[in-house]
């Protein structure tokens, strides 16, 4: 597992605050099944902002397509991973 996507998992375990949830790629994050409610949502995002600035970007949660069930980075784990990367690539 690469060191920001353990990163991104580690905030998550925090937020969700239960030894007992494994996170998967797949676990969603908003909507059915979610684990987290909405201020969990922002308070992991914030944490992310954090991750980010130490890795030397800007995270930008703020789109208007990040609660949309079907196109956001929230529908899972694995989705934010991958938001949280391309955002890393290109501003890098």
């Amino acid at each position: 597992m690469s060191d920001f996507k353990e990163k991104i998992y580690a905030e998550l375990q925090e937020v969700i605050d239960n030894d007992d949830i494994v996170i998967t790629d797949e676990m969603p994050l908003i909507g059915d099944g979610s684990v987290l409610d909405s201020m969990k949502v922002v308070s992991l995002c914030i944490a992310l902002e954090d991750v980010a600035a130490d890795l030397g970007f800007e995270f930008d949660w703020t789109s208007n397509a990040a609660m949309s069930r079907s196109r956001s980075m929230f529908r899972s784990v694995g989705a934010l991973v991958e938001e949280f990367t391309k955002q890393m690539k290109a501003q890098q």
